[in-house]
């Protein structure tokens, strides 16, 4: 079973040489502030890891380099460019909930149709790539990964009108569905189709789509965690009523009690005071239990790459759950 601990780490030296029309190498990792593109370099790396199928024929190993296949670094910028595309959308404003404070109402028009015709652009030439791949099965999957998406938004836009204190009595099973719709379908369905890209069978396929999934769940915890383990994050732009140790706490303490702590946060002006209910979260249980689930999904990301030989590639995939169950 994979090391359940793990300081430091890295990626691997090279994923290989960047073919004509992809993104350089550098770029595609980091700009000297952040992290880039993580989905596509998750499908990079997973497709390195499996390397190729023992049912490969040679003429598809001829198209390999430094362990991928061409193939699958188009799946990987098609990967980024989906996930682009619906970033780009969720740019769109509600020109209903706008004040003349905001600005003219023409410019966040004009920047609404922007966003929509961006992002459809976007997503046609990610479609248009998705065809040239010419695999039905890859098509399959990533289509149904658009679809979930779609669907993971919807989910998230409706949750938003009710950020003024009012959430939804959901439990965390429901939290888990939502956010694998909205944050985990694309990466999880992604590695999945590489493997498919490379003839693997049904059981790395699902080894893969298991990773993805349990990794990027990982992370969506981790995120939602930061504001209640970082002393200068307490304040209402860091603070979510969806995230997941509030949703946990409300399951904990129940929904009659949870409100009553809304209400008791709310100060003159009808305004909320974040740091009391954060203060209020963390005296509970939603917190620690938050951490736990974060290093459950973990574990099982771990324990989905032991189908995997060792190799670097391997070992930067681990790095990357280390990454995100950390919380020192």
């Amino acid at each position: 079973m994979a090391a359940r601990a793990r300081s430091g780490g890295t990626l691997p030296s090279s994923l290989g040489p960047c073919p004509p029309g992809d993104w350089s190498r550098r770029g595609f990792v980091y700009d000297s502030r952040n992290n880039l593109q993580m989905r596509g370099l998750v499908v990079l790396l997973i497709s390195k890891a499996a390397g190729p199928s023992h049912t490969t024929e040679n003429s598809l190993q001829k198209d390999m380099s430094s362990g991928i296949y061409s193939s699958q670094r188009s799946l990987a910028e098609i990967t980024e460019l989906i996930h682009t595309a619906f970033l780009v959308h969720r740019g769109i404003v509600n020109i209903g909930e706008l004040k003349s404070s905001d600005g003219p109402l023409k410019d966040m028009q004009f920047g609404n149709k922007m966003a929509i015709l961006s992002g459809d652009f976007l997503l046609a030439n990610a479609c248009t790539s998705l065809a040239h791949l010419q695999n039905t099965k890859v098509v399959e999957i990533m289509s149904s990964a658009i679809g979930e998406l779609v669907q993971g938004i919807y989910y998230e836009n409706s949750n938003l009108a009710k950020e003024n204190g009012l959430t939804d009595d959901i439990g965390i099973s429901t939290w888990k569905e939502q956010v694998f719709l909205s944050h985990s379908a694309l990466l999880a369905k992604s590695c999945q189709a590489a493997m498919e890209l490379a003839k693997h069978d049904a059981g790395i396929q699902k080894m893969a789509f298991k990773y993805g999934k349990h990794m990027s769940i990982s992370h969506k915890l981790n995120v939602d965690i930061q504001p209640f383990v970082k002393e200068s994050s307490n304040d209402s732009a860091a603070f979510s009523f969806n995230s997941a140790p509030v949703v946990l706490h409300q399951e904990f303490i129940g929904r009659e009690a949870w409100l009553k702590q809304i209400k008791e946060a709310h100060g003159k002006g009808n305004l909320i005071d974040y740091t009391k209910l954060q203060d209020a979260i963390k005296a509970g249980k939603g917190v620690t239990s938050a951490i736990d689930l974060c290093r459950f999904h973990g574990n099982t990301a771990l324990e989905a790459l032991e189908c995997f030989p060792p190799s670097e590639a391997r070992s930067a995939l681990e790095n990357i759950v280390y990454a995100v169950t950390r919380f020192s």
